[in-house]
């Protein structure tokens, strides 16, 4: 295979990659590394290194759409961004001392939780959430709402589980930086179900998310000598 047949097929699941992270808010990643890994033979901390640079490419594009369209709660996404990133430099620290071995076995295991998540039911939150008392969120004025277009009604949503979501966040932006992925398959569930986000807000939210937490990372493994412009550029 020539470098220009690698660049086109790489470049080509890239796309399906990006369309399928941005529609989901899951980032890319979750796609590209197994693709790098299994069709191409790529070794595991190249592949991370260039999912990682993906990911900030994926959330820049389908984040500006996002904001546009006053979908994303950014008073959510700054307060959370500080738990993603302190645990992306952690996972990125880590991903450079664990053997390869260890990284397959966790990406396999994130990947299946992955799966699990799109075949979950996702609900809105009830009306009964809206009265709940949520001290956190109201001091830092995380509540929020959105113009649902389908139904052609504004839809308003209150923030919950403040601190638990923080936590949550911690172990995305862990598992961001150890596997080179936006972790949306973590950081979607958790706005849905701890913070009760309506799903909509939540995609919305992670894609934002994502490039930020992956910046953070992508320095440490940019030092670390693991990104190779030659594959990092056409999956971006």
């Amino acid at each position: 295979m020539t470098v220009l047949e690698f660049d086109l097929l790489v470049f080509a699941i890239a796309i399906a990659a990006g369309l399928l992270g941005s529609l989901l808010g899951l980032g890319g990643g979750i796609i590209m590394i197994p693709a790098l890994t299994l069709l191409f033979k790529i070794d595991i901390r190249f592949a991370i290194g260039a999912s990682i640079v993906s990911v900030i490419a994926t959330s820049s594009g389908a984040a500006a759409a996002y904001v546009r369209d006053r979908m994303t709660n950014l008073r959510v996404a700054m307060v959370l961004e500080v738990a993603t990133v302190s645990g992306a430099l952690t996972g990125a620290f880590l991903a450079g001392v664990l053997s390869t071995r260890w990284l397959y076995i966790i990406f396999g295991l994130i990947l299946g939780y992955s799966a699990l998540m799109m075949f979950r039911k996702r609900r809105e939150p009830s009306e009964g959430d809206t009265a709940r008392s949520t001290p956190w969120a109201d001091a830092l004025r995380l509540h929020g709402s959105y113009h649902d277009e389908a139904g052609g009604r504004q839809v308003a949503y209150r923030v919950r589980n403040t601190r638990l979501g923080l936590a949550l966040m911690y172990v995305a932006g862990l598992v961001s930086g150890l596997l080179g992925i936006g972790s949306g398959a973590l950081k979607v569930p958790a706005m849905d179900l701890a913070m009760r986000l309506p799903i909509k807000v939540s995609t919305a939210t992670s894609n934002f998310m994502i490039g930020v937490t992956a910046a953070a990372s992508a320095t440490v493994y940019f030092l670390r000598g693991d990104i190779i412009p030659g594959l990092a550029a056409p999956v971006a």
